[in-house]
């Protein structure tokens, strides 16, 4: 059976930054599953259309067409119930904990941070809709609403749950990673590939999971290929 992921890419086809995406491809890794992972841009709404929407990730398996990372997590541990991400009932409501506390607490700490850089590491042809859209909802430019220092200082306050977490464990769902580790997880390789910034302190308990997770699945993350990594598109 044909899978197939639809994942963000940057400036560079191998650049794949979507913290959504990033989601995803734990999961498959997790279940031990294979797919094919094609590059899609921010304005190539059309490659989309079959599925009827307009943004990543888009999972195709056979005949199923999937969207939003939670359904995709959550159809995969239907189909395929090995090596189970969520759980059930309890299990499952303590993961979308973790989905709105990585979406509302983290990601707009360190947009705040990464923001230019991450404009710098969007394919050309996709920086206007960026700008547009994201200023629209920011209501401000971009350049504005770029501050390292307080986002930070946001970012530091936000991971005091993932502290107190991990002080028990090796990892958000215990002694090994599941769909907890891998929502949260997805914001900081979306960090990792777009820029340089440097977001936990290596003392910091969070800093040891990190590299726990970049190291899982033969090095799934650590071997993710960065911005700085492309000739010429770091700045």
């Amino acid at each position: 059976m044909a899978r197939v992921l639809y994942e963000l890419c940057g400036i560079d086809e191998r650049l794949r930054f979507s913290p959504y995406c990033w989601r995803v491809r734990y999961a498959l890794a997790h279940k031990g599953l294979e797919a094919e992972c094609r590059p899609w841009h921010f304005t190539d709404k059309e490659a989309l259309a079959f599925a009827d929407h307009d943004k990543v990730p888009v999972f195709v398996d056979g005949d199923e067409v999937v969207t939003d990372s939670y359904a995709i997590l959550r159809y995969l541990d239907r189909v395929y119930p090995e090596a189970p991400l969520l759980g059930d009932g309890l299990a499952e409501s303590r993961a979308r904990f973790f989905k709105h506390y990585a979406e509302r607490a983290l990601a707009p700490a360190m947009l705040r941070t990464i923001i230019m850089d991450l404009l710098n590491a969007i394919h050309p042809k996709d920086r206007d809709y960026f700008r547009e859209t994201r200023e629209k909802r920011f209501g401000r430019a971009l350049e504005e609403f770029h501050s390292p220092a307080k986002g930070l200082t946001q970012l530091d306050a936000a991971l005091e749950p993932l502290r107190g977490c991990l002080k028990d464990a090796d990892f958000l769902d215990g002694e090994s990673p599941a769909a907890a580790d891998y929502l949260v997880f997805g914001n900081f390789m979306w960090a990792r590939c777009v820029s340089t910034a440097d977001l936990v302190s290596n003392a910091d308990p969070v800093y040891a999971w990190l590299e726990r997770m970049l190291d899982q699945h033969d090095g799934l993350g650590r071997h993710a290929v960065r911005v700085t990594d492309i000739e010429g598109a770091y700045r």
